[in-house]
């Protein structure tokens, strides 16, 4: 990311905080299982860019696709191809994980370099899914290759619903499927071989995750949420 003006020192603060609250959600818990390995790396690769960072980690995810896309062909499949776009895969989210990382231990945080690796971000979810409508043409199967259109088409949609909704109110924080998990999902069934019962939860779940979204920001413009949770005498006594 590119450093502000007049630049900054690198501050003497740990890398990453310890969280405070106990993480409900599987990403979180592995975020703390994976911290002390991440502090280790922000500090190795602290004196890198981290735009430099961020492009590593789509390129690593291109390369994560092509294995995808070459996992199979007519009458034959390689699980083999498939682990290692998934190991690749996941080389590439770990670059993604210490971009923000090293940016804020080199205090050079910008917008733009915040913008990058969201539109980064997408460009890698996309990659993948490409990887696997390429794997699902060669191998003749048209079902998966729809599926793999709804779970990409969902995937878009969760971002897309979150981004819009946080244009017109202060914030929009439900969903049960969001991008953390998405890539976990597809490194799991990559690794495992169980790519298509993790498609059909992403194609699922980031669907309902858009609908969610959708339905928060009506209601939020509508009258917002904490008058829904209000007791029934509160809202007399307003009205």
């Amino acid at each position: 990311m590119t450093p502000p003006e007049g630049g900054h020192k690198l501050p003497t603060s740990p890398v990453l905080e310890t969280p405070t609250v106990s993480p409900r959600t599987l990403t979180a818990k592995l975020g703390v299982l994976l911290t002390p390995i991440l502090e280790a790396l922000v500090r190795a690769l602290a004196h890198v860019s981290a735009d430099v960072l961020t492009m590593t980690g789509l390129a690593l995810t291109g390369v994560a696709s092509a294995f995808f896309a070459l996992a199979g062909g007519p009458g034959w499949v390689s699980p083999a191809a498939l682990r290692a776009g998934g190991a690749i895969a996941l080389a590439g989210a770990v670059f993604d994980m210490l971009d923000g990382r090293v940016a804020r231990l080199r205090g050079r945080e910008t917008k733009f370099g915040a913008y990058l690796d969201s539109t980064m971000d997408r460009y890698s979810d996309m990659l993948l899914y490409l990887g696997l409508l390429i794997l699902y043409a060669r191998l003749e199967r048209t079902g998966l290759m729809v599926l793999v259109w709804v779970a990409a088409f969902g995937s878009f949609m969760t971002s897309y619903a979150r981004a819009r909704a946080e244009s017109l109110i202060p914030r929009c924080p439900v969903g049960l499927m969001e991008r953390p998990e998405r890539v976990v999902l597809v490194i799991a069934g990559a690794i495992l071989n169980k790519m298509v019962a993790v498609l059909w939860i992403i194609a699922i779940l980031s669907n309902v995750t858009a609908i969610q979204r959708v339905v928060y920001t009506y209601v939020e413009l509508k009258r917002g949420w904490s008058t829904v949770f209000m007791p029934r005498d509160e809202k007399r006594a307003d009205e």
